[in-house]
């Protein structure tokens, strides 16, 4: 276990056997949206050829949303960035982002873990017959 700031330089010394992440919502083609920062740590485990997961209770896959694009990502206060108590940092007119979340594409996806099976590619079809079986 480690900060995800810390991922890169574990990876590439072959310190990471595989990568397992949660997910927020799961779109039906697969894509993942997770917090943020998600999606940067998927790039870096394909980098490095280490698999990447997502484990996520069935209730988080929303098959009537196309791709994680669809998802809206909440842009969240500039004050959590930019303040620390009533000090302000960085200086006026600085363009801030906070996004809360990052959807993950699902070709840098392994598996997507529930609890009723692992789910592999093509999403699409796994997903589409995860439904049907319900």
């Amino acid at each position: 276990m480690a900060c995800d700031n810390a991922c890169a330089l574990l990876m590439k010394r072959g310190l990471v056997d595989k990568v397992v992440v949660g997910a927020d919502r799961i779109a039906a083609n697969g894509d993942a949206v997770n917090k943020i920062g998600t999606f940067g740590v998927a790039i870096m485990a394909q980098r490095f050829g280490i698999p990447f997961y997502v484990a996520a209770p069935v209730y988080t896959i929303d098959p009537e949303t196309p791709t994680g694009d669809d998802v809206p990502i909440e842009d969240r206060d500039p004050r959590e960035v930019t303040h620390i108590g009533d000090h302000r940092i960085p200086p006026e007119g600085v363009e801030v982002y906070n996004l809360a979340f990052d959807p993950t594409p699902n070709e840098l996806i392994t598996g997507i873990i529930t609890e009723k099976g692992v789910l592999y590619p093509p999403y699409s079809e796994a997903i589409r017959k995860l439904f049907a079986d319900d």
